[in-house]
């Protein structure tokens, strides 16, 4: 079953409720985010965006993955 943005980003939202997200994509497989939150201040790229991917809850997993692609923007404000 194909996912769409506003899925994305309820999960994310979830995850980080002080966060400015925003998703975009409308084919089902392929999306970019970007998610500004507070609590990315003193972690590297790779960690704020591993949580991000944690919020996903697995639907990046594998070949079977909902979530083919998702390029990703994340920073502290």
């Amino acid at each position: 079953m194909p996912i769409d943005a506003h899925q994305i980003e309820t999960m994310i939202r979830e995850a980080f409720p002080d966060a400015k997200v925003t998703v975009q994509g409308d084919d089902g497989a392929h999306f970019a985010a970007e998610v500004i939150d507070p609590s990315f201040a003193g972690m590297n790229r790779v960690q704020q965006q591993r949580a991000v991917y944690a919020a996903l809850k697995g639907k990046m997993d594998g070949p079977a993955g909902e979530l083919h692609a998702l390029a990703l923007t994340t920073r502290a404000p």
